[in-house]
């Protein structure tokens, strides 16, 4: 067996070329082996039961050779991929799981119904490049270059890889080799694997972007530290995936899923604060405030999207005053373009952030600095740290929303970031609690959060009919208060519902 551990990066075509003098740059010493056209299929059954496991089947035939690997369920962090693997020689077509040691497979895998309804999901076919190198320190590391495509049913998706997989020494140079390669701009880390993205082919399943941030998925009986890393990995591979949800088609919305892993993150770093020692963490907050400072606008864009969409009831009275039409047009006139958006992608500081992340959740960078009290905190049954978490805040919205008291816009507009946080506590520990529960709990606190959005939305919009000579302005911006009026009415309603929820964690 052997263990894969790699990072993988996507490049644009213009790349190519400049890879082997960057690798020449790094290297000791740099050995370049012959290229190979690897033709590979990809096995499984109908009803996908290797993938339902997370086990990659593969055929790779090369020069009248061929092979059979199984790829075990492993661990992706960032663009780390560790995956236990297994490969045997083959002299068919088909391959054969029973060749593989029977210990390999996970519990009560029924493995020969398996091996009969094997049949072919998609193939790969690429060119692929090595060099082997050897770093001052000493480490061996192998940088694979492959070009060529995925097919399935007719349907193609083009392979533009670099891979570097640690095959002896110090995982620190495979990072310092990683952020080398990064300074070139049309390269990017990859979160999918080869497999992942052919399922999705053969399937017709594309990536699509999530409608909410989700819960951290976590195990019964864990520790506030595994919780922490659990957190850590969910956030950073949301903002990656969303990252290649826009490439894959450029939304608004899928920009502010990337700002919502990238709150994630940070939120996680103030949640977990008793093992997290801030100055662990300068670095990685100041470039995550960058990235949210580069992406600020996307909140007003899709106010203005969403309020002046045909679809939408605001858009006939906004579309009757001219100068409040124009005022719109202009500001969207201003936004980043989709290209300026994959450039920001591209570019080596938001990489050189996502591999800051990886690397320093791989190596624990928060455990540099600790003290007998971090000790004891990361060590505390999460479940204990979660009940204490969610009393406290359940007890200072109580404060800050006493049932007595009657609630106005600006009271509202003042709560965001509070209900914000404190839903987004839910969205880190709430996995370990009872899921019908749970929703019941917070559905009415989201909806208040929303209608915090919509009233957003129309003061933002009331404040671009300010300042204008016209009547008509003025009689939208009474109409939009109006709105405003009776969605905080709606908003009272469900604040007087949510504090006669029972607490879902207690």
């Amino acid at each position: 067996m052997d263990t894969e551990i790699e990072l993988k990066f996507l490049l644009s075509d213009n790349e190519v070329p400049l890879i082997p003098g960057l690798i020449t740059q790094f290297a000791k010493t740099v050995a370049n082996l012959p290229a190979k056209n690897l033709k590979n299929a990809y096995f499984d059954t109908p009803s996908r039961e290797l993938r339902s496991l997370d086990i990659g089947l593969r055929t790779r035939c090369c020069d009248d050779e061929c092979e059979q690997t199984i790829k075990l369920a492993g661990e992706v962090v960032g663009g780390l991929h560790q995956r236990p693997e297994f490969n045997l020689p083959l002299d068919s077509a088909r391959p054969n799981l029973l060749a593989f040691d029977a210990s390999i497979w996970p519990h009560g895998m029924q493995i020969d119904a398996i091996n009969e309804n094997l049949f072919p999901i998609f193939s790969t076919n690429f060119i692929r490049r090595t060099w082997l190198i050897e770093t001052e320190q000493g480490s061996k590391i192998e940088v694979v270059l492959d070009k060529g495509e995925i097919t399935s049913q007719g349907r193609v998706e083009a392979i533009s890889e670099l891979e570097i997989e640690l095959v002896e020494g110090q995982r620190s140079d495979l990072f310092l080799l990683a952020d080398h390669l990064i300074n070139l701009s049309g390269m990017r880390l990859g979160l999918y694997s080869k497999a992942a993205r052919g399922y999705r082919l053969a399937d017709d399943q594309p990536l699509k972007p999530n409608k909410f941030i989700g819960f951290v998925p976590l195990q019964s009986g864990i520790t506030q530290e595994q919780a922490f890393i659990a957190t850590m990995n969910y956030s950073i591979q949301f903002v990656q995936k969303h990252e290649q949800c826009y490439f894959d088609k450029p939304s608004l919305k899928t920009l502010k899923r990337v700002i919502d892993g990238v709150t994630l993150i940070r939120h996680s770093f103030r949640l977990f604060s008793a093992i997290v020692d801030k100055s662990s963490t300068e670095h990685l907050r100041g470039e995550l405030k960058w990235l949210l400072s580069e992406l600020e606008w996307v909140e007003n864009a899709i106010h203005l999207k969403t309020y002046t969409s045909k679809r939408h009831a605001y858009y006939k009275k906004i579309n009757n005053a001219p100068e409040l039409a124009q005022v719109i047009d202009d500001l969207k006139d201003v936004q980043p373009t989709p290209t300026d958006i994959e450039d920001l992608f591209h570019c080596s500081r938001y990489n050189r952030l996502i591999l800051s992340l990886t690397r320093w959740l791989v190596d624990k960078g928060w455990r540099q600095n600790w003290d007998q009290s971090a000790l004891s905190a990361a060590q505390m049954p999460l479940s204990d740290v979660a009940r204490q978490l969610f009393d406290r805040d359940w007890e200072e919205l109580h404060q800050l929303l006493p049932e007595g008291k009657v609630l106005t816009k600006e009271d509202y507009l003042h709560l965001r970031e509070r209900l914000e946080n404190t839903l987004l506590n839910g969205n880190c520990l709430g996995e370990l609690y009872n899921k019908e529960a749970r929703q019941e709990f917070r559905t009415p606190w989201i909806d208040i959060v929303y209608g915090i959005y919509e009233l957003e939305t129309l003061a933002y919009l009331m404040q671009l009919c300010q300042g204008q000579d016209s009547d008509e302005l003025a009689s939208i911006q009474s109409w939009l208060q109006a709105k405003a009026d009776f969605l905080v009415g709606a908003m009272e309603q469900s604040r007087s519902v949510s504090f006669k929820s029972f607490p879902y964690w207690r």
